[in-house]
């Protein structure tokens, strides 16, 4: 634990440096209330903190988050989980997470709000410190290394930006408050050719995964550059070019597939070598309050992350079969049974056991926890991913790191890479990617054998949907895979409670065959939602982002 007290221990320090608090518009200027401007970056402590401001933003430790306050807090990323098919956020139709993709997204909703302001927030903080960093002159290689992870910083927030809202201001420097009340937005091509050079250029200054102290966990590196890169050029179709930076990645050989893999998200193994990037915590000094928010009652949870029974559809059986209600080996009974072990690794269900007792929330019971009965599970299907369950401290306090980027996904990125490059898909492709990742020993599913790139599509979309379940990357990979507006409407169903006597009825008033729980809806709209609309409040100050 000491790499990550250390890394930690310096976040809290920054959360006093009010040199980088910004208290007024989020584009411009912050404030010198502190320190002589020219005196501050000539000191080394005083640059890490700087740069330590910029990695915690506005993310709140030991508090529960209702707002989204950073693109990789778990409040922002593995809330993301809720505009999808993957999950469902218990608050419903109330939440403006369900309201991104069930046909009422407007530009005066409060997350899409937060998401940009806080992006812009960092940048700014990213702006100020890349324009003071070379004064820091006694010290050139570290001042070029931090330089390196600004950049980085501010490029990921600008690759969040693209993706979601499409054409969006390109800040580069600070700004005083009339020039960012009147700045203009840039079209998202501009956006996406200054995020392959900034990637680019930033690995080329951070260190390797291999070569980061045990007191920089936490911090970007080389890997975690390329891997924002390979991303980016995902999203634009530069497939030749997204396999190259997969490659350098693979090629360092820095990391690997943990054979763990449920242990990848909880404190005793989130530092393995899986794990390329990860949002910091530590358990009652900066912790997360995840555990508040998705426990069930009887853990003294609020129940608010639900899996979706569509996610929990996704799991193959053992032997490598697509999962089917009408198969001999689907059990209504026990519904983790003889199917791909990451689904319980990922969620449990009526029946279970999770932190030590059955979870009951069966329709016809009398149990607190009973689906659909208030603030209980509305889905049937609650997350276990991330949970140590012997943990029983503070549920606003919990240690546990939340991933921004695997190795899993990089092993899988680049399949999908050469698959829609064109490349020929060979089976020793197949087996030093997907099947890398399925065929860990904690998993051992059947190897993929087809080469077909037709054939190999779906199968290579769902394996990345179950591995990377609940962790923040199925929207964006909706969006990009252009079939939001068909995976995204039409009924939301939960687990199946056949028999039962309570019921759901879906909207036309009939009983789901395989007893499915009906939840609520959604309308992705094909011709509005693939972009969110900048905040209204921001057109209202800057009539340029209407």
């Amino acid at each position: 634990m000491k790499r990550n007290i250390k890394s930690i221990k310096y976040i809290i320090c920054g959360l006093f440096v009010s040199f980088f608090f910004i208290t007024s518009c989020d584009l411009e200027r912050n404030p010198l209330d502190q320190f002589a401007e020219n005196d501050f970056w000539t000191d080394e402590d005083n640059a890490l903190l700087a740069l330590t401001g910029i990695y915690k933003t506005e993310i709140l430790f030991n508090s529960p988050e209702y707002t989204p306050t950073d693109w990789w807090s778990y409040g922002g990323l593995v809330f993301m989980e809720f505009p999808t098919d993957n999950a469902y956020d218990r608050r419903g139709a109330n939440s403006n997470f369900h309201r991104m993709t069930n046909g009422t997204l407007l530009a005066n909703n409060a997350y899409i709000n937060a998401y940009w302001s806080n992006s812009y927030k960092k940048i700014a903080r990213c702006n100020r410190f890349l324009e003071g960093i070379d004064q820091l002159t006694d010290s050139p290689e570290l001042a070029a290394r931090l330089k390196a992870e600004a950049q980085f910083l501010r490029a990921s927030q600008y690759f969040y930006l693209s993706q979601f809202f499409g054409d969006v201001p390109l800040v580069t420097k600070t700004l005083t408050r009339d020039e960012a009340n009147v700045v203009p937005k840039n079209a998202k091509a501009e956006i996406m050719s200054f995020l392959v050079d900034e990637f680019t250029k930033s690995a080329a200054g951070l260190p390797r995964f291999k070569d980061l102290e045990a007191s920089e966990t936490g911090r970007a590196s080389k890997q975690a550059a390329l891997a924002f890169l390979g991303r980016t050029l995902l999203s634009e179709k530069r497939y030749a070019e997204a396999a190259k930076a997969y490659e350098e990645i693979i090629g360092y050989g820095d990391n690997i597939i943990d054979p763990d893999y449920s242990s990848l998200f909880i404190p005793s193994n989130e530092n393995s070598a899986e794990n390329i990037l990860s949002m910091q915590y530590l358990q009652d000094l900066a912790g997360n309050a995840m555990p508040q928010h998705a426990y069930p009652v009887k853990d003294g949870g609020w129940c608010l992350i639900n899996v979706g029974g569509s996610l929990f559809e996704a799991y193959d059986f053992i032997d490598g079969t697509s999962f089917s209600y009408e198969s001999s080996l689907y059990n209504p009974e026990n519904l983790g049974e003889n199917r791909d072990p990451r689904l319980d690794y990922t969620m449990y269900y009526d029946g279970a056991t999770f932190k030590g007792s059955k979870f009951n929330c069966h329709p016809d019971s009398d149990s607190k926890d009973k689906i659909a009965s208030g603030q209980t599970t509305q889905t049937g299907l609650m997350m276990r991913k991330y949970f140590d369950e012997g943990f029983n401290g503070n549920l606003n306090s919990y240690g546990a790191n939340i991933p921004i980027i695997r190795y899993a996904e990089v092993l899988l990125s680049y399949l999908e890479a050469k698959l829609e490059a064109g490349d020929p898909i060979s089976q020793d492709l197949l087996d030093q990617t997907i099947n890398r990742v399925r065929g860990r020993s904690s998993v051992g599913m059947p190897p993929v054998t087809v080469t077909n790139a037709d054939q190999l599509r779906p199968v290579l979309r769902n394996e990345r949907r179950v591995e990377l379940g609940m962790e923040g990357i199925r929207y964006w990979d909706l969006l990009r895979w252009e079939i939001a507006h068909e995976v995204l409407n039409g009924p939301i169903l939960g687990a199946p409670y056949p028999g039962s006597t309570r019921v759901s009825p879906l909207p036309d008033g009939t009983i789901d065959k395989y007893g499915r729980w009906y939840v609520l809806s959604r309308a992705f709209r094909k011709d509005q939602d693939y972009h969110w609309p900048i905040p209204q409040s921001e057109q209202n100050i800057n009539p340029n982002l209407r």
